[in-house]
């Protein structure tokens, strides 16, 4: 296995071959826990989303799958993202309507991504209860939080450095 280093998680240079193996065996676990099926499929798509480290849309990752020779129709990348998101493998970005690899899989968390506009890396961190807190005002009318994500576009540091 090939070290690479070009990827960045939170902005920063990592072992991405690392950081790969450690969600897909995270994963693999998961799912033999709960007797689910982890199919070739969701393995490939999961696998592309944890190369990319940046949101990709479904019809990006079917023309990965595509390319792969696993699939070719719409459905067959949406029943996959919509397993690993309902699993809490992958999040979906709804600013731009698309998807990006769990980085903290072994953690209930709220996430909060911070989206770089110029390179569209997506960087996930678990969002601070002090940051933006619901949950007076969810208690005070009855609403019950199930999910809560935040989401801030900027400029990464590597791309401020550039321009």
């Amino acid at each position: 296995m090939t070290s690479k280093t070009s990827k960045s998680v939170g902005f920063e240079q990592h072992d991405h071959d690392v950081c790969l193996e450690k969600a897909i065996k995270a994963a693999e676990a998961y799912c033999d826990r709960f007797k689910l099926q982890f199919t070739p499929l969701r393995r490939k798509v999961l696998e592309i989303l944890l190369e990319e480290h940046r949101a990709l849309g479904a019809y990006a990752i079917l023309d990965l799958l595509r390319e792969s020779g696993l699939g070719s129709q719409p459905p067959v990348a949406y029943r996959a993202l919509s397993f690993l998101v309902e699993h809490g493998f992958a999040h979906k970005i709804e600013r731009l309507n698309a998807f990006v690899a769990c980085a903290l899989p072994d953690i209930l968390h709220s996430p909060a991504f911070m989206i770089c506009r110029k390179c569209e890396t997506v960087v996930e961190a678990q969002s601070s209860s002090s940051s933006f807190d619901l949950s007076g005002t969810a208690s005070a009318t009855g609403f019950k939080i199930e999910q809560t994500t935040l989401e801030a576009k900027g400029v990464c540091h590597s791309c401020a450095e550039m321009a």
